[in-house]
């Protein structure tokens, strides 16, 4: 970071209205320090300009001011703050108040340099949410079928055989297992014969 402008500014202060001189640096990063002396060893204020300054006044502009014995208006310089506080100062010449003019003017707008008091202020910038441990997801439920339990209704399986006579046959579920369910015998003619069958559970 280096000095973008420097040197001596007759500045009014704010209880006694008195006009003192001070030493002023405009930095790189568009902040306006001002001293006691050449030293710098003694702040007495600062102003940010890109984030503080909302206006520059220079002339005749400046308001409710009279400049210092033997200097014109022309060079009168004011800095409007947005606190609504004004930094009157006073130039040694014209030309050295248009070139503290622009130069601050150029600091006010130069968004590059407005760095750690707006895009990295900590009170602007929230700190990320604490980690939290969720629960982890269920697996994905799967729907099989497994072996029917229930009981079928009681009753009794009605059969006819070739010759027209009526068998009743008793059911013979339920039956619990994956295996094929007991053989039920059913009659059927072969040339006729009555031959009982048995079921055969086809997997």
């Amino acid at each position: 970071m280096a000095f973008v402008k420097s040197g001596w500014l007759l500045r009014q202060s704010t209880i006694l209205k008195r006009w003192k001189k001070n030493w002023f640096d405009l930095w790189s990063d568009g902040h306006l320090i001002y001293y006691d002396d050449q030293t710098r060893q003694s702040v007495e204020d600062k102003v940010h300009m890109p984030v503080d300054c909302i206006n520059i006044r220079m002339g005749h502009e400046c308001r409710d001011i009279q400049p210092p014995d033997g200097k014109p208006k022309d060079c009168m310089l004011q800095i409007v703050c947005r606190d609504g506080k004004t930094i009157s100062l006073c130039a040694e010449s014209t030309d050295d108040c248009l070139a503290w003019k622009f130069t601050l003017q150029d600091s006010r707008t130069n968004t590059a340099y407005v760095g750690s008091e707006i895009l990295y202020d900590e009170t602007a910038v929230a700190s990320p949410p604490p980690y939290t441990a969720y629960a982890t997801p269920p697996p994905e439920q799967t729907y099989g079928y497994g072996p029917y339990s229930g009981a079928y209704p009681p009753g009794t399986q009605v059969v006819y055989a070739a010759n027209g006579q009526a068998y009743a046959v008793p059911y013979q579920y339920p039956y619990a297992g994956n295996s094929c369910p007991p053989s039920i015998p059913f009659f059927s003619s072969f040339s006729g014969w009555i031959c009982e069958a048995r079921r055969i559970c086809i997997s």
